[in-house]
């Protein structure tokens, strides 16, 4: 590839001077409801984000039909069940993610998705997304890693369940298979998270370590935290939109209400 060649290819991720990059999660808030989920997305689009996300995997993908006690879930709100339940109810049908990613052209919003496993890879492939995700607990699946940066493709890892030895693997990895662009987003994997364990300033140190774009996948509750995460360097946003708190889905309980997430924007 030569110098010119190089210089043409269009950055994905915002620059220094550019407007934060906002993405809204819609994870489970659809309900199972393909006609919801499509007004999601007009409604990120509505609210003001540059992106909307999914998560691909079904639950045969993600875990297995237990009820040993390794896989019954101790959660004030997800408790009672075991994984293969709670991702038997928010999982996102695969069969919607075509209708999917043309309601969010439609509307101009940049569509992707965090990819599980290699086929989940395939099916977001087979839509041309610009971009691909690791979840925090996979930042340690080096051949998903992998696998996702030979697309050639931008790629975003969260880093809620990594040590700093293990996120600084995922780079190497990322950047041997070819990604032409590496984002990692700071993370608390709890659910809702506490801000007072968010510990923001880790946002500067990663920047200065990994020398990579960062930015924050926030899951507490409001938008303080994601508004204070920027003047520390965070130029990604990620938050979870859903319709109405009150209306339960697995992940609406630590989720913005439109009005919330359009005070974010602004």
């Amino acid at each position: 590839m030569t110098g010119r060649q190089k210089n043409s290819r269009k950055q994905f991720f915002p620059g220094d001077n550019d407007p934060v990059f906002i993405i809204a999660e819609i994870s489970a808030n659809h309900g199972q409801s393909l006609k919801r989920a499509l007004k999601l997305i007009r409604t990120a689009k509505e609210c003001g984000a540059n992106a909307v996300k999914f998560q691909t995997y079904t639950p045969d993908t993600i875990t297995m039909n237990s009820k040993k006690r390794y896989f019954q879930i101790k959660h004030p709100v997800w408790g009672g069940q075991t994984l293969y339940q709670l991702y038997e109810k928010a999982y996102t049908p695969w069969r919607w993610f075509k209708k999917l990613k043309q309601e969010a052209d439609e509307v101009g919003l940049v569509f992707f998705a965090t990819a599980f496993d290699r086929t989940a890879v395939d099916l977001l492939e087979s839509l041309c997304v610009p971009v691909h995700k690791i979840a925090s607990p996979e930042i340690v699946d080096l051949p998903l890693v992998e696998y996702m940066a030979r697309t050639r493709k931008p790629l975003i890892l969260s880093t809620g369940m990594a040590r700093a030895s293990e996120i600084g693997e995922a780079v190497r990895t990322a950047k041997r298979g070819g990604a032409p662009e590496i984002a990692l987003l700071k993370c608390v994997s709890s659910y809702p998270a506490d801000p007072g364990d968010m510990n923001l300033r880790t946002i500067s140190h990663m920047r200065s370590r990994y020398r990579l774009m960062v930015g924050l996948s926030d899951h507490t509750l409001g938008t303080s935290v994601s508004v204070a995460a920027v003047p520390l360097g965070a130029k990604l946003i990620e938050k979870h939109l859903t319709f109405d708190r009150g209306v339960q889905t697995p992940d609406s309980f630590f989720s913005l209400e439109p009005f919330e997430f359009k005070e974010l924007v602004n």
